[in-house]
């Protein structure tokens, strides 16, 4: 229980922080800051609970997780549910302090910290813009987390790395889809929001879920032909 624990405390702090930064921050900090705000929350979050559970905080790494044979099945069920709680407990918390604010704050108009895509939201890029973003960048976070985390990576490096990644993806992708690359972290301001926001997360579940798992399979035939090569056939 203390690993599943550990992932929803994880992901917890980093949409309650990082879409905290979009939400509240929003145009005063703009890209660069909510970019290191999502990146140092991951960074810390990591830090502190990747000794209990890996520190995943991230449903599409869980599964690129499972499908490198890293972690087992259980794990990975419970794994996912616990992100996705955690990001629903931040989210709603988060909601609650905007709405105190004393000269008002609008969550449909304003927001909370939600991914999106479209007329009304970012700069209006096109779903199929949104698609391919959310795909390549989460491959490629994904394959930083699978990378940096396994044997022989200097691993005191991989909250780090993993973190500057994440800052960087979303310095990128903010004005296209908020960035998303986290399943668990568009689940839960979504269900807050309801309406548009909800009615557009199924891409945020589908596309980084489908990148991790691809990742998966990558990061196990580089391993596999590496071995092969290390280690000639008979």
């Amino acid at each position: 229980m203390k690993k599943y624990i550990a992932e929803f405390v994880g992901t917890f702090i980093l949409v309650f922080i990082g879409c905290g930064a979009a939400s509240i921050g929003g145009k005063a900090l703009g890209p660069l800051g909510i970019g290191l705000a999502f990146g140092l929350a991951l960074i810390a979050a990591a830090y502190s609970i990747g000794p209990i559970s890996g520190g995943l905080i991230n449903p599409a790494a869980t599964l690129g997780m499972f499908i490198a044979r890293r972690i087992n099945g259980r794990d990975t069920v419970a794994y996912i549910v616990s992100q996705c709680l955690g990001a629903i407990v931040a989210a709603g918390l988060l909601a609650i302090i905007v709405k105190g604010k004393l000269s008002g704050y609008d969550i449909a108009a304003s927001g909370l910290g939600q991914n999106g895509w479209g007329a009304g939201y970012g700069n209006g890029y096109s779903l199929i813009s949104a698609i391919i973003f959310e795909f390549i960048a989460s491959f490629l976070f994904i394959m930083v987390i699978l990378e940096s985390t396994q044997e022989g990576a200097p691993q005191q490096f991989a909250g780090l790395a993993i973190g500057i990644a994440l800052a960087a993806l979303v310095m990128f992708g903010l004005p296209i889809t908020g960035t998303s690359v986290n399943p668990a972290r568009s689940l839960g301001p979504a269900l807050i929001m309801r309406g548009h926001a909800l009615a557009q997360v199924w891409l945020f579940l589908i596309v980084p879920s489908f990148s991790g798992i691809l990742a998966g399979l990558f990061y196990r035939y580089e391993n596999v032909s590496l071995i092969s090569k290390v280690i000639p056939q008979k």
